[in-house]
């Protein structure tokens, strides 16, 4: 992603057993603004999905026109190492430090937006930080894949990931690194008719899809992705909420998501027409509108309560 601005940067985040080098990197506006409104843009903090890096989200915030955007790679991906333990908490404890940290670095607190797996780590942070400005979801895990129709296909996936965990590391790797499995695993989610796009995404998934640290991080990473979802704490979630969806999602039905909106007490929702669970990079430009336009109508100070609205577009 040559095209896209950015400046890659380091946070030592202080855990329980010791200090954390989370690498990250930071996107400018792409839009410089010649009055001093530019500073009460409010930035955003995005927590990338499962497998992925910091590049899953690199197209929506080089696409933010007025808004600072920093993308971390989550501990165990791309560049971070992993935590002790690889576990719920553990997350959310480690996104504790990382948006205190970026707050300071911003000298205000950001919007927190995670995608996919990112929302549930996201959503269970917010759950206990109500007073943040604003939540962006994005592709939300609003049931968990125990729970959903592929019961079957969840079984064979668990497997997959348990057995990658179980052999001789180099072996395990191998597994969870397949050319043919990382392959289909992106053909499954894309549903783009736009061949350029759907190179761009498998190019994507070959080059960033398999920078975990190891086997067994990988493997508990999808267990938590298993266990927990964002409907577990909705009733919670009482700061503004944007939920962001694609309507031909393969992986959580959209009916699913349009019940966790209704759920919300402060929420709005777009939900694009003819795209999946790849909204950054199936409508990345139109996800980036979305999220300005949320972050943009944002008090500074006491939240207002606004009706739900769920917009459905075509891209």
């Amino acid at each position: 992603m040559d095209f896209i601005d950015s400046v890659a940067t380091t946070f030592e985040l202080p855990l329980e057993t010791g200090t954390l080098t989370t690498s990250a990197w930071l996107y400018p506006p792409t839009h410089v603004e010649t009055t001093s409104a530019t500073s009460s843009h409010r930035p955003v903090l995005f927590i990338h999905g499962f497998r992925g890096d910091h590049h899953g989200m690199a197209l929506i915030a080089h696409n933010l026109r007025t808004h600072e955007a920093l993308v971390p790679d989550l501990p165990g991906f791309g560049q971070t190492p992993p935590l002790p333990t690889t576990t719920l908490d553990s997350y959310t404890k480690f996104i504790d430090e990382l948006y205190a940290q970026a707050t300071n670095h911003f000298g205000t607190e950001p919007v927190l937006a995670g995608h996919s797996f990112g929302s549930i780590l996201a959503a269970h942070w917010a759950a206990n930080n109500p007073t943040i400005p604003g939540l962006v979801l994005m592709n939300p895990i609003t049931i968990s894949p125990c729970d959903s129709a592929g019961k079957i296909a969840t079984k064979i996936t668990e497997l997959y990931y348990h057995l990658g965990r179980d052999l001789p590391t180099h072996l395990g790797r191998s597994l969870l690194s397949n050319w043919l499995i990382v392959r289909a695993m992106s053909m499954t989610m894309a549903t783009t008719n736009d061949p350029g796009l759907r190179k761009y995404i498998h190019e994507q998934h070959h080059r960033y899809f398999s920078t975990f640290s190891d086997p067994h991080t990988l493997s508990d990473a999808f267990d938590v992705s298993m266990t927990a979802s964002v409907a577990e704490v909705s009733g919670r979630l009482t700061m503004p909420v944007l939920v962001i969806a694609g309507k031909r999602d393969f992986i959580v039905p959209i009916q699913s998501t349009n019940r966790f909106i209704e759920t919300l007490p402060n929420a709005r929702a777009r939900v694009f027409d003819g795209v999946g669970h790849l909204v950054h990079y199936e409508a990345a430009e139109a996800t980036a509108r979305e999220i300005e336009d949320f972050a943009d109508e944002l008090s500074d100070s006491a939240h207002c309560t606004q009706p739900e609205r769920i917009a459905h577009g075509t891209r």
